[in-house]
């Protein structure tokens, strides 16, 4: 596990938690210089992607309980927000779910929280793996796993977005190669509990529209009346695309101050 911290220090502090298959600079590069500028930011990554390639992801729980020992030590268990982006978000629930440290606001970024059986996860891991590990063959092979992500995600594609997915499918082929199938599996079979409620915590869901109607179900089935914020975009995309990184960072400022 890496902790970096940077940005405006005397700022309110934001927990930054990255998707699949990512580490914070990938996922956050394109807008962490506005994020710096109004934030304390806290930036994670994960077990196997702290650069020793040596060692794989663990799994959701055991890196769940490192970062709050990581905020218990240092921050006195507490911070303002905690953004997770795609899978970050599962970490998020997870943080305010099991209660040892006290986040104000938790920001749910389009995260599909999907959720199934071993037998499933593992036939669904199984096929991921495939694809990754063929990617890593060629760049034919590469480009085939970025369309994949890309219909995956339902995406519309332009250059910034292009850019970013290529960025993507890179990070996974250049992991170690159990990494990105553990955290697929371990995300979709941890359980993360129904109607969560915790005193003093908001939970903010950036709910990109375009990944359809069935994800905002989910938000509210597992969040105790979540403040919804619904953007007509792409998943996750006001990370790499420009027209939508001022509305979503004015939505996180909002919320913040509140």
């Amino acid at each position: 596990m890496q902790f970096e911290e940077m940005g405006n220090l005397s700022g309110k502090t934001l927990l930054l938690l990255p998707g699949t298959a990512c580490t914070w600079r990938i996922n956050f590069h394109k807008v962490i210089d506005q994020l710096a500028e109004r934030y304390h930011l806290i930036c994670v990554n994960y077990d196997g992607f702290d650069g020793d390639n040596t060692k794989p992801f663990t799994d959701m729980l055991t890196v769940t309980a490192k970062i709050e020992d990581y905020i218990l030590k240092n921050h006195n268990g507490r911070v303002d927000g905690a953004y997770g982006s795609s899978l970050g978000g599962s970490f998020v629930g997870l943080l305010i779910q099991r209660g040892r440290i006290h986040i104000d606001h938790g920001f749910i970024g389009s995260s599909d929280l999907d959720q199934g059986n071993p037998v499933v996860a593992r036939i669904m891991t199984w096929i991921v793996g495939r694809w990754i590990a063929g990617a890593g063959k060629s760049e034919k092979k590469r480009k085939k796993l970025q369309d994949m992500l890309v219909k995956n995600f339902g995406m519309d594609m332009d250059a910034e977005t292009t850019a970013f997915m290529g960025e993507f499918a890179h990070s996974m082929v250049s992991l170690h190669p159990k990494t990105v199938a553990r955290e697929f599996y371990s995300d979709y079979v941890t359980p993360l509990e129904d109607d969560i409620h915790v005193e003093g915590t908001t939970v903010h869901v950036i709910y990109a529209l375009k990944m359809g109607p069935k994800y905002e179900k989910r938000y509210l089935k597992h969040f105790r009346d979540p403040d919804i914020l619904r953007f007509d975009m792409q998943h996750e995309a006001w990370i790499f695309q420009r027209a939508w990184t001022q509305p979503i960072l004015e939505a996180i400022d909002r919320c913040m101050e509140a």
